[in-house]
């Protein structure tokens, strides 16, 4: 029990650490009157390549904030309380990857938001769950798809205002992630009963959409 405490409180960290600071920023923006989303990423311009490391800070206004801030929590947390050994890297490629494959090739616009961050968690969390074959972390891979299951949309060209490239690749960016890590935090131990030498692995560890708005540059 006292692991359990501790693990959920290592897992809370992260997250709120990183949505703290997202809301300072918007705080900041708004008693002062600023817009820093020429801070967010352009496509293939040298002005934009910032945004690969501001962009998921930033969003359009409160509401874009607020859309993305459970979401981001939620899944945050479940990142690291269920991959703790990964967590980091895990976070850290799909945020640089997304971003910069943003960059490489989405509309000629500012795009900001954390969204494409939230499309990556959760594709990581739901492919991991499955790839794993472990009953508890596919239940954890259910539970995701339930909550947020709506979100697949998003990865469309269905709204001029929405960024689908940065739900594209964030969602492939947690596929990718989740196979390449499908070793990682489980504990393989040998079967003394099986004939051919077989593995038990264990692991050791609202329905809204997502918003992510980009700036048209005039």
């Amino acid at each position: 029990m006292v692991n359990v405490s501790k693990r959920l409180k290592y897992s809370l960290i992260f997250p709120l650490l990183f949505l703290t600071i997202a809301w300072l920023i918007k705080i900041f923006e708004i008693e002062l009157n600023l817009d820093f989303s020429f801070l967010g990423i352009y496509p293939l311009k040298t002005k934009g390549l910032i945004g690969i490391l501001t962009a998921p800070l930033l969003h359009a206004d409160l509401n874009h904030l607020i859309s993305n801030s459970a979401p981001f929590f939620i899944l945050g947390v479940a990142l690291f309380y269920f991959y703790p050994k990964v967590a980091h890297k895990v976070f850290i490629l799909i945020y640089l990857t997304t971003n910069f494959w943003v960059w490489v090739s989405a509309r000629s616009a500012y795009h900001i938001g954390a969204s494409g961050i939230v499309y990556g968690l959760a594709s990581f969390i739901f492919f991991s769950g499955i790839i794993r074959k472990n009953t508890r972390l596919t239940a954890i891979s259910l539970l995701t798809i339930f909550l947020y299951g709506s979100m697949v949309w998003g990865i469309f060209p269905l709204k001029q205002k929405i960024s689908f490239e940065s739900h594209l690749f964030g969602a492939i960016a947690g596929l990718v992630m989740s196979i390449y890590y499908k070793n990682y935090d489980v504990q393989i131990t040998e079967s003394k009963n099986s004939r051919n030498d077989n593995l038990n692995i264990n692991c050791t560890n609202n329905n809204s959409q997502i918003k992510y708005f980009y700036t048209e540059e005039d």
